[in-house]
């Protein structure tokens, strides 16, 4: 198992920038792949971005050139820079990871809320 903590989610006015931290329990080297998703209410819950264990990137095409993914091996951390932020970026932020011993399974943090104000 792996525990997921995020942090870093708040209020911003549109246009500003907000940085997501998420945190593993487990050392990075038994993680396959980290990442974001997102919910909105009333929406599905939908893919941000993710990072694998060989710095491949994956990006939602609404994030693209905005959302900036990375991830601090040494830390077990991974990063979520999230700039020219829009009101429709407001939604609950969900770390998500998959372990290199099972990659059909979600693991999932608690969730973060990001609001951006237009």
């Amino acid at each position: 198992q792996v525990q997921l903590v995020e942090s870093g989610g708040g209020l911003v006015q549109a246009g500003g920038s907000l940085r997501l931290s998420c945190a593993a329990s487990r050392n990075s080297f038994s993680i396959w792949d980290m990442g974001f998703y997102r919910q909105a209410p009333g929406k599905q819950r939908e893919l941000v971005a993710t990072i694998t264990i060989t710095d491949s990137t994956n990006y939602a095409d609404s994030v693209k050139g905005r959302f900036t993914i990375s991830r601090d091996s040494a830390k077990n951390t991974v990063y979520l820079q999230m700039n020219s932020l829009k009101p429709e970026d407001t939604a609950v932020y969900y770390c998500t990871a998959h372990l290199v011993t099972n990659l059909k399974y979600n693991y999932w943090g608690q969730g973060t809320q990001v609001t951006v104000a237009s």
